[in-house]
């Protein structure tokens, strides 16, 4: 794919290499297999339209908010800027363009209170950010079995737009997968494996469970804090195609992590393509978060000697869309 002429993509960047245009192969049987096992199509009924996100109960955010006992906040999303973390590899999909329609206008005359304004275009998906359920399809569907066509260019996603996640606060546990190897940055072709889930749930003391916020950090963030913006997005670490049976065994309510892509890129299995986003949000209806900024928190949790806190993380509601940006906060 070429990149795109939109003013909004950093023109001062350097070219980011194109992301493959995959082939579209079937799917292979051992896709196929873990989709059977990790489907919770009809769990909450044939109308639901947030999946996971159904187990953060009203207990679970009882639970949650009682962990808090400094009030320390850390934040972890990245700033919302023009040289942000999109390189133009991915059509569209464009930085914060920032632009100022009111500078001190006087409202009522001269000398009168007087407002300066401004507005943004930019993919809601540049930055921090969740992806929601219809963000990818497989096979014509979406979560929930319904047809991939219901997302239309002028309506957007009729079911499970970024809109319905109207309240993401719940116990989060971080699961600091290059600390407990003792890195501070796993290499790009490293794919994280329930092996290493393990490991690092161990790492931090904490056991995984229901409606649990599960934050999964590489270090891969640190190439675009150092100003490595191309570095920091083809090829990275990430996600394995093994891990969802492991969020769906312990029944997560979502996953986020500090790449651009999610999971490992490119992909373990040839010619498979993103089929980490497809078992989570199509498959397993699990929201997933891509370009969290988890430095700060690894320090956090350390100091703190603890890797799980009270995550406030709700999308902003865009109606019908298919990601939305967020600006999450831990407090411990």
């Amino acid at each position: 794919m070429s990149a795109p002429s939109d003013p909004a993509a950093a023109p001062a960047a350097p070219s980011a290499p194109s992301m493959p245009t995959p082939p579209d192969p079937p799917l292979p049987p051992e896709f196929l297999d873990i989709a059977e096992r990790v489907n919770n199509w009809g769990r909450w009924g044939a109308d639901d339209e947030i999946g996971t996100l159904n187990l953060i109960t009203d207990a679970v955010v009882r639970a949650a908010a009682a962990t808090v006992r400094s009030g320390r906040r850390v934040p972890l999303a990245l700033p919302l800027r023009r040289d942000g973390v999109q390189t133009g590899s991915i059509p569209g999909r464009v930085n914060p363009l920032h632009t100022m329609v009111q500078i001190n206008q006087p409202l009522f005359g001269p000398g009168s209170v007087a407002t300066s304004d401004d507005t943004v275009t930019m993919g809601l998906q540049a930055a921090t950010h969740w992806d929601a359920l219809p963000h990818v399809s497989h096979s014509g569907v979406i979560y929930n079995g319904r047809p991939a066509d219901t997302i239309t260019a002028h309506g957007g996603a009729r079911f499970s737009g970024i809109g319905t996640a109207a309240s993401v606060v719940s116990r989060g546990v971080l699961l600091d997968v290059a600390r407990a190897k003792g890195v501070d940055r796993l290499p790009a072709a490293h794919a994280v494996t329930p092996e290493d889930l393990d490991e690092a749930a161990e790492f931090g003391g904490v056991t995984v469970g229901a409606g649990d916020v599960v934050l999964v950090r590489t270090g891969h963030v640190r190439a675009y804090l150092a100003g490595d913006r191309r570095g920091y997005g083809y090829p990275s670490p990430g996600l394995s195609v093994r891990t969802p049976e492991w969020f769906h065994a312990r029944d997560v309510a979502a996953v986020a992590n500090d790449t651009l892509t999610f999971e490992i890129f490119p992909p373990e299995i040839e010619n498979l393509w993103l089929p980490v986003h497809a078992l989570d949000l199509v498959e397993m209806g699990m929201p997933q978060g891509q370009n969290w900024n988890l430095e700060e928190l690894s320090t956090a949790c350390g100091e703190e000697r603890r890797h799980s806190f009270l995550l406030s993380a709700t999308p902003e509601p865009f109606t019908g869309a298919t990601g939305g940006p967020v600006a999450p906060v831990a407090i411990f």
